[in-house]
């Protein structure tokens, strides 16, 4: 049990991206791509865990402080840091020989995401607003993967519907944990205490209106069927923000598990897409 909460299983959703050429693509239930979907989204959540359990080690005697964090197992003590250690370099090893399997082109940038997780965990994390673009630069990464491995061309309009998501999405997470921290938001998370709040939220609320245009202009010019999405896309911005004002963790994938109802809208808006697409 211990060993699953390490690996974080619920944060996979974020490797979902990689599927995201071949949704819009509407060639995710065709033979040559549905039964070769396992690898390269393996692939990733095993170098996604990698990721997160070489970040806990560095941070256990922040997260222990941490009024949800220090439950975590490395910070608890339930898994100490020769084991977390030993589990990061097999995951790693399994993800590259995963990618390797793909394609080379595939394996490159798996490596470029590990490379720019480290160099977050150790340095960006900790410069503003660098931080958030490092978050989003791991969704475009895993979005080029999907591209590469099923050989399909990322719309424009897509590329910048899931970087202005991803950036939305980081400063969400980032007012959630400056509000539950209050004035300890600097030992936990240095960056925290260079943001003001107003910055947060005005930037919040500005990328959240790109998204939208974004999103509705990538409908109307490339998937017009896809109409209705958009009001789902509306409300789920919404949500997220009143999750995040009311006192939310802000953590994405918390948020979209604890809230039905956002759960069931993106659901929705899944189901239409791939009914649209992909078996119409």
């Amino acid at each position: 049990m211990e060993l699953l909460r390490l690996l974080r299983p619920k944060q996979w959703t974020k490797n979902l991206t990689i599927l995201f050429p071949p949704l819009f693509g509407g060639g995710l239930f065709r033979p040559e791509v549905f039964d070769n979907l396992a690898i390269p989204l393996l692939s990733f959540c095993l170098a996604s865990s990698a990721t997160y359990v070489m970040n806990d080690l560095l941070d256990a005697e922040k997260d222990a402080c941490h009024p949800v964090k220090k439950n975590r197992p490395i910070p608890s003590g339930a898994i100490g840091p020769i084991t977390a250690t030993a589990i990061a370099v097999i995951l790693l090893l399994q993800a590259l020989l995963l990618a390797h399997f793909v394609s080379s082109p595939f394996l490159f940038i798996l490596l470029g995401y590990l490379l720019l997780s480290c160099v977050y965990s150790f340095k960006l994390k900790d410069v503003p607003v660098v931080d958030i673009f490092c978050v989003s630069a791991g969704f475009l990464l895993r979005l080029h993967a999907g591209g590469i491995a099923f050989a399909i061309q990322i719309s424009d309009w897509l590329f910048l519907s899931v970087f202005l998501l991803s950036i939305f999405l980081s400063l969400g997470k980032r007012i959630a944990e400056k509000q539950l921290l209050h004035e300890k938001c600097a030992f936990h998370r240095p960056v925290l205490a260079a943001y003001h709040l107003d910055f947060l939220y005005g930037s919040m609320y500005m990328t959240g209106a790109a998204v939208l245009v974004t999103y509705a202009m990538y409908v109307v010019v490339i998937h017009p069927s896809l109409l209705y999405t958009i009001p789902l896309s509306f409300f789920g911005l919404l949500r997220y923000i009143f999750q995040v004002i009311k006192g939310s963790n802000g953590d994405p994938t918390d948020v979209l598990f604890q809230d039905k109802v956002l759960l069931a809208v993106s659901l929705s808006w899944v189901t239409i897409i791939a009914w649209n697409l992909c078996l119409s």
